[in-house]
C-alpha cells in the first residue's frame, strides 16, 4: 500500500474543476485510491465523495492506492492536489 499526507493547493479547494480531474485521474488510475480527512474516507474516483469532504484551501489530505503502479498514481494525484488550479 501507497500512502501520502499532502496539503490542498489550489486557492478555492477541491470544488467543481479541482475535484473532476482529482477524481477522473483517480478514476483512471485502475486501481482503488482512498482520499480521506478528518477521519473521513472516501472513493477517490467519486466526485460526490471527494466534494462531500469539504475540502478547503490548506487542508490536510491523505491518498491511500494498492496495487500496481501505486507509487505512480499516488505521485499523479499528489501533484494534481499540489496545483492552484485557482491561479490566475
Amino acid at each position: 500500500m501507497a500512502e501520502q499526507s499532502i496539503r490542498v493547493a489550489s486557492a478555492h479547494g477541491l470544488h467543481a474543476r479541482p475535484a473532476s480531474l482529482f477524481t477522473q485521474a483517480a478514476a483512471r488510475a485502475g486501481v482503488p485510491v482512498q482520499i480521506s480527512k478528518g477521519g473521513k474516507s472516501v472513493n477517490a474516483a467519486s466526485i460526490l465523495g471527494v466534494i462531500s469532504l469539504g475540502i478547503n484551501y490548506d487542508d490536510e489530505v491523505t491518498i491511500s492506492t494498492d496495487g500496481e503502479n501505486a507509487e505512480q498514481v499516488l505521485g499523479e494525484l499528489v501533484t494534481i492536489l499540489s496545483t492552484d488550479f485557482d491561479a490566475n
